[in-house]
């Protein structure tokens, strides 16, 4: 039987157009029968973060980070046209229209389709996030979990 193919998607970007093109391409190589994992660093861990305000022991720092960056996929700014906050929530009006999947749903089907969700833990240390902010189904790991993951990759994707 042949080796299942790769798809690594390393999401760095913490917008939530480009999580959404993440998990789109995710579910769909997942629906191909690929292995798929997801690589999500620096602001693209904002998409794993839960959307209720939690209160680990943090140092100062970590906590004007945790402030300043969204929780949740549905929190995300928008790339281009954010207009002041306004821009996610008229995408989103659009996309409920069209019956497309927001980014949360996308992220549930993923882990449904057993897409690996790595954590990068070196920026979780960099910028504070601990594991208990995370959703739930989230692996943590680092580069070397990745390059693991992504030297067979058929598709590697940085987004």
């Amino acid at each position: 039987m042949a080796e299942k193919k790769k798809t690594n998607i390393i999401l760095f970007s913490g917008e939530y157009d480009k999580a959404m093109a993440a998990y789109i391409i995710a579910n769909g190589a997942a629906a191909y029968d690929h292995d798929v994992t997801i690589f999500h660093t620096f602001w693209g861990l904002n998409a794993l973060r839960k959307d209720e305000k939690l209160r680990p022991q943090k140092s100062f720092m970590e906590k004007m980070f945790g402030k300043m960056m969204p929780r949740g996929a549905k929190n995300l700014p928008l790339s281009k046209m954010n207009f002041a906050g306004m821009g996610p929530q008229m995408i989103k009006s659009v996309m409920k229209k069209h019956n497309a999947m927001p980014v949360e749903d996308l992220i549930d089907m993923a882990k449904e389709q057993d897409v690996t969700l790595l954590a990068c833990t070196m920026t979780m240390d960099l910028l504070g996030i601990k594991e208990e902010e995370l959703i739930d189904g989230v692996e943590l790991g680092g580069v070397a979990a990745y390059i693991a993951e992504g030297e067979d990759g058929a598709v590697n994707l940085f987004i």
